[in-house]
């Protein structure tokens, strides 16, 4: 098989998977009943297009026959006044008129014939319209339960593609959350170890610092209780450094 045909082959099969997923069969029925009713206008338009064929032929003939009525008349009137050239004119029109009042019984049986074909065509075409509007609404019906509960089934069992997505989201966040969980217990063990300086801790302060300035806190808590207990004043707490340091140049004389 050549590249082109394959490729030919291949669009195909694309196109009509994404034909497929776009088509609603609901869609589908509503415009072949569309299409249908728009067939039953159409041949009732027909119909009443025969029908005022038909009235006006009925008017022809009207008119005919009166016509051939009134020229009877003249021909008898001529004949009684003894001009027998008048009434042969007479009777020649007459003939005429009664041929043409043939010719439209014979057009408005052939119009009554067509009417009565289209009048029963479009009262089948009705019946079957009908019965296809309620198979169709049945079928519509049908279809938009069925699609609610496949929609229902992969919500609980979470094989949409929306859940999937949020579940796959989920296991991400899931995953995010016990890898930092991880990642701050092993700065605990390794800060606590001393393997890692703390960067909040002041300039110049290490862990053996830090571990003495906690055991003079610890002392100097004793001594406050102490000093509650036996009822005397606490003592104040001592001045930094840097300001004792301040104080004494501005009292010490120049």
């Amino acid at each position: 098989m050549s590249i082109t045909r394959r490729l030919a082959m291949l669009f195909h099969i694309k196109t009509n998977k994404m034909l497929d997923r776009a088509e609603d069969p609901r869609e589908v029925l509503d415009y072949s009943y569309e299409r249908q009713m728009e067939m039953l206008t159409q041949l009732r338009r027909g119909l009443a297009d025969v029908a005022t064929s038909r009235k006006r032929l009925d008017l022809q003939a009207t008119q005919l026959q009166d016509s051939v009525d009134r020229l009877g008349d003249q021909a008898r009137q001529a004949v009684a006044a003894g001009s027998d050239g008048l009434a042969r004119e007479a009777l020649t029109r007459r003939q005429a008129a009664q041929a043409q009042l043939a010719d439209l019984a014979q057009q408005r049986e052939s119009l009554i014939a067509e009417q009565d074909k289209l009048t029963l065509g479009a009262q089948r075409l009705e019946a079957k319209i009908e019965v296809f509007r309620t198979r169709k609404e049945t079928i519509k019906a049908t279809y938009t339960a069925a699609e609610a509960q496949t929609r229902i089934n992969e919500a609980v069992s979470g094989i949409s593609e929306e859940m999937g997505d949020v579940g796959m989201a989920m296991q991400r966040a899931e995953d995010r959350t016990a890898q930092m969980t991880a990642r701050a217990g092993a700065l605990d063990d390794l800060l606590a170890s001393g393997a890692l300086e703390d960067a909040t801790r002041p300039a110049g302060r290490d862990d053996i610092q830090a571990r003495l300035d906690a055991l003079t806190t610890g002392d100097s808590v004793e001594r406050d209780l102490a000093a509650l207990k036996a009822g005397t004043a606490l003592p104040a707490p001592p001045e930094p450094k840097a300001i004792t340091d301040r104080a004494d140049r501005r009292e010490r004389p120049s």
